[in-house]
């Protein structure tokens, strides 16, 4: 029975002296009028913090003969924020030195905790040794927990400053629950382990870094933060660099922490056949944001190693790139930043394994550049932008890449004037563009290119155009010159429910723009946009006032189990003058067109500002939607668009050809229809179509299930079926169908293996095409080795991912084998095949190695296979 317990006492140690005797054991002889002891250790103030020692135990034991006092039985004693437990402690009063047995359990300030069979520590835990030690810290790592354990058979504790631990062993893994003494995943054993509380250090002496047990690294000495240091000047895990083209190289960045705000990395690569690739990040936070400055640059001793241009960088001896990132908060409303990515040529950060954020990879690369401004207020939001666009593959011509400067967007919306009341919305745009070549595109799209260069007896043709410069032949994708585009327009709806509860939504707008155009009619191929249209040169304005209503009637029944039950009939009738200027104005913006049952009630079904809808126009539809107590819920809507009077704007195409082929050129429109299905939270399955308004036929369909099957089975996965008939009037000669899918399972709580798939269900028929023009093109000029058709199978497998690993509370390695697909100016799929191995060992670092395994040339500039 724990008797200082029992009466709730934990109070000073002086306190307890004073009732020593009555729970002393017989050989103890209490003095309360000691002035040395446990007392005197009691009595005494902590220099740093003034606290004072407490002690609970069940049996106090004062002991004048040896001149020690022993807490005796769960003792705990507590001194200012560092706790000692066990179930014996022994203070000697000559020496100052406190004796812990059993159990011993020591808290320090920063919640490390140290375990061990016995310890000897002075009277402010600060100093001393420890038998059969282990320590656990608790510690966030990127916002999750770990634990960092060492152990060793004998340790030091000096100062309250450094730990010295003989033969130990360190790791962030826990102990296996049923095995215990089963080695960790990994750990690190070392004659010496000092760690260093006052510069935040551990080092190793003789060290081995063990996996499973097993062996597999030594190293005499090295050094790392401890698990407490978010930044600390020091080397960071080396990356492995390895090319036909460059060579084999490793990368050895040095951090340098200039001060609690701002850093320095600096990470030299050697490489065998290149040399030295120099590359710095600079990283500053500021009280409103933070900003980094990333430089990169190489002089190549073996330029030859890459193609010539225009196919790449071979006549280039320096090269390099700077990117940098800012992000700054005004106030809570108000913020602006930018990405910027400047580079010496296309080619040279994929060449040099050089990763940034800005750029895309998905069927092009392009490295984006942009700085914005943005404030937010309750019901209004403004944004101003500029872009700068970076092509990083052979095939794209930078000249046609436009400068957008500025972009900027106002929207505002406020309660409407009584007593109309309802909401009335302001928005407006301001977009500026120039470009120095004109963008063209053949109809269809493998025609004639601007370059056709060699190298090694082949022909690369290159920035695609076209062969028929004539409006049925040939598409303005992007105007040479410069485009400049003020839109700005007001509307306003109310919303009024009868009693029979229908919905009427009577809404209004008026849409004004102007443009002013100085298109650029002279070098490159500039000046044979005039055998396709004739674009407005200067100042021109467009109105578009409209009127219209929304009406909705649902009907609703509650059928208790079965759900509730929602049919609800929507018509909606717009009334606007005719759009003017078609195929006359610049259409940069608005060049997306996809009529489904998304955009079927869309006030304006143009995706941008360069076009607006025009003309008299019913949208008609009905959906019925089911919801049940149990969680299923389900949808169908059908609809479709009337163009009652006026100019259809979508019969007319532009200068891209924009309305044609969407299932809105004809006066009654394509029917589009929707069915959606979710069992529970887990399962979603869609379906989206558009039939053809004359024979019922599909033009376009889309459908695809999520599900995750948890608890009963580890597996989330996607599987997505995609067909778009043909739009010859778009360059899209044959009809486009493919499949994506991706899965993960994880075969125990701590293996996984995941994977995804794109797959190209009619590449053939465009390479097949491909091969015929260009056999033609040798045929008339056979010049070179000639062309060679090879069938790529009716199922194409465009990209693919396949991977798997192993995560646990402190290790992570995944193994993953990445294809990517490249689009070329021929419109042929090169594939970027690419495998990662990633390693992290939670607290000591991380490490990856990327090796490219593609055999393509012409995507990336490097004249030999890597």
């Amino acid at each position: 029975m724990r008797k200082v317990a029992d009466i709730a006492i934990t109070v000073s140690m002086a306190a307890l002296l004073t009732a020593a005797s009555g729970l002393a054991a017989p050989r103890a002889h209490a003095d309360p009028s000691a002035s040395t002891g446990l007392g005197k250790l009691a009595g005494s103030k902590d220099k740093e913090k003034g606290q004072r020692l407490l002690v609970e135990a069940d049996e106090l034991i004062y002991d004048n003969d040896h001149n020690t006092v022993t807490a005796r039985g769960n003792a705990e004693l507590h001194y200012g924020s560092r706790t000692l437990q066990a179930d014996r402690v022994r203070y000697d009063r000559g020496t100052s030195r406190v004796f812990a047995e059993g159990n011993v359990r020591l808290t320090d300030e920063t919640g490390a905790l140290v375990t061990g069979e016995r310890m000897e520590l002075t009277d402010d835990f600060k100093d001393g040794f420890v038998d059969a030690l282990r320590i656990q810290q608790t510690v966030q790592i990127k916002g999750e927990t770990v634990r960092t354990r060492i152990s060793a058979p004998r340790a030091e504790r000096i100062a309250g400053e450094q730990s010295s631990f003989d033969y130990a062993t360190y790791t962030a893994c826990e102990p296996c629950k049923n095995n215990p003494a089963t080695p960790p995943l990994w750990q690190i054993k070392a004659a010496k382990i000092i760690h260093n509380n006052e510069t935040h250090t551990i080092s190793y002496e003789d060290s081995t870094l063990e996996l499973a047990g097993i062996p597999v690294a030594y190293l005499p000495y090295f050094e790392s933060a401890d698990p407490t240091v978010k930044r600390k000047t020091g080397f960071l895990t080396p990356r492995f660099i390895t090319s036909t083209a460059i060579g084999t190289g490793v990368a050895t960045p040095f951090f340098l922490n200039l001060d609690p705000s701002y850093d320095l990395t600096l990470s030299p690569a050697f490489v065998s056949r290149q040399g030295v690739l120099g590359q710095a990040e600079f990283r500053q936070r500021l009280d409103s944001g933070s900003y980094n400055l990333r430089l990169s640059g190489i002089f190549q001793t073996t330029p030859s190693a890459f193609l010539p241009g225009p196919l790449g960088a071979a006549d280039r001896e320096f090269r390099g790139s700077v990117e940098s990132r800012g992000r700054f908060y005004i106030n809570d409303r108000w913020r602006t930043g930018w990405d910027l990515v400047g580079v010496t040529d296309k080619w040279f950060l994929d060449n040099y394994r050089i990763r940034n954020q800005s750029i895309t990879t998905d069927y092009f690369r392009e490295a984006v550049s942009t700085a914005y401004l943005i404030g937010q207020g309750d019901r209004s939001w403004f944004e101003a932008r500029g872009y700068y666009f970076k092509a990083l593959s052979s095939f794209d011509w930078q000249k046609e890449q436009p400068v957008v400067l500025p972009v900027i967007d106002y929207d505002k919306r406020i309660d409407g004037p009584k007593p109309l009341g309802g909401e009335v919305r302001f928005e407006a745009n301001v977009t500026s563009l120039t470009r120095e070549a004109t963008d063209f595109q053949g109809i269809p799209r493998t025609g004639s290119y601007l370059f056709a260069p060699s190298y090694n007896g082949v022909s690369y043709p290159l920035y695609e155009t076209c062969t028929s410069f004539n409006r049925t032949a040939c598409l303005v994708r992007g105007l040479g010159g410069t485009d400049t585009r003020l839109s700005a327009q007001v509307s306003w709806r109310r919303s009024f429910i009868d009693d029979a509860g229908q919905v009427f939504t009577p809404f209004t707008y008026l849409r004004t723009d102007a443009f002013f155009v100085n298109p650029s009619l002279s070098g490159y191929q500039n000046p044979l946009v005039n055998s396709i249209t004739t674009v407005d040169d200067g100042f021109s304005g467009r109105v578009m006032p409209a009127i219209g209503i929304d009406y909705r009637y649902p009907f609703v029944a509650d059928f208790g189990a079965l759900g509730v039950h929602t049919l609800e009939p929507i018509a909606q009738v717009i009334a606007r003058p005719s759009e003017t200027r078609i195929g006359r104005l610049p259409n940069e913006d608005a060049q997306s067109l996809v009529f489904d049952d998304t955009s079927l009630f869309e006030w304006d079904k143009f995706s941008g500002y360069d076009r607006v809808e025009g003309g008299v126009r019913a949208n008609l539809g009905a959906q019925y939607s089911v919801v049940t107590p149990t969680g299923w819920y389900a949808n169908v809507m059908f609809g479709e668009s009337i163009q009652v009077a006026g100019v259809n704007s979508f019969r007319r195409g532009d200068i891209a050809n924009v309305g044609l082929d969407s299932g809105l050129e004809n006066r009654r429109s394509d029917f589009v229809g929707r069915f959606q299905l979710s069992p529970n939270q887990n399962i979603s399955f869609i379906s989206r179509a558009r039939f053809d308004q004359s024979d019922f036929s599909v033009n376009r369909f889309e459908t695809g299930v999520t599900a995750r099957f948890a608890p009963f089975l580890p597996l989330e996965t996607s599987l997505f079926y995609s067909y778009y008939e043909a739009q010859p009037a778009l360059g899209f000669s044959h009809r486009r169908e493919g499949v994506t899918a991706s899965a993960t399972y994880r075969i125990t709580p701590n293996w996984f293996i995941t994977g995804s798939a794109l797959v190209d269900l009619t590449h053939y028929l465009d390479t097949r095409d491909t091969f015929a023009d260009l056999y033609t093109a040798y045929l008339a000029n056979p010049v070179g080795l000639a062309p060679v058709y090879s069938n790529p199978g009716k199922a194409y497998l465009s990209g693919m991912s396949l991977g798997g690993g192993y995560q646990d509370e402190c290790t992570t390695v995944s193994l993953n084998y990445i294809v990517s697909p490249i689009a070329t100016a021929i419109g042929v799929r090169e594939r970027n095949q690419t495998v990662l191995l990633r390693l992290e060992l939670k607290t000591l670092g991380e490490a990856d190695l990327r090796q490219n395994v593609s055999s393509a040339t012409t995507a990336d500039g490097i004249a030999s296979v890597r």
